[in-house]
């Protein structure tokens, strides 16, 4: 399984950015997908997850209502809508494949990240 993300960039305080994740080489649809972020010295954290058919979706505190976590299924596809981002937001955001959770030991398969600078 490989994932590739992309999307991330700098962004000022308010702005938005979508991040895009595309899995190959296993069946899309064999997966829940989820996002976790890590800011410097600081541990990776969980920010949204989606369900296998995108019924269910669970998000960490710090983003609800922020951040919308989707999935497009015929394009092996998952997305982040990251609106009214704050520079504490700034982090390398993963995407990850696995069971539907919030802990990282669900995911078996991560992407290389990308990473979200919100600042003036």
């Amino acid at each position: 399984v490989q994932l590739q993300a992309s999307g991330g960039g700098l962004v000022q305080p308010g702005g938005s950015l979508r991040l895009s994740c595309v899995l190959s080489g296993r069946t899309f649809t064999s997966f829940a997908m989820g996002w976790f972020r890590q800011a410097p010295e600081k541990k990776r954290e969980f920010v949204a997850a989606i369900s296998w058919g995108g019924g269910n979706t669970d998000y960490a505190a710090s983003v609800q209502g922020r951040f919308t976590i989707s999935r497009d299924n015929a394009k092996n596809t998952a997305y982040l809508q990251m609106n009214n981002l704050k520079p504490e937001d700034t982090a390398v955001y993963f995407c990850t494949a696995g069971t539907y959770s919030h802990y990282i030991r669900d995911y078996k398969h991560w992407g290389q990240g990308t990473l979200v600078t919100v600042s003036s």
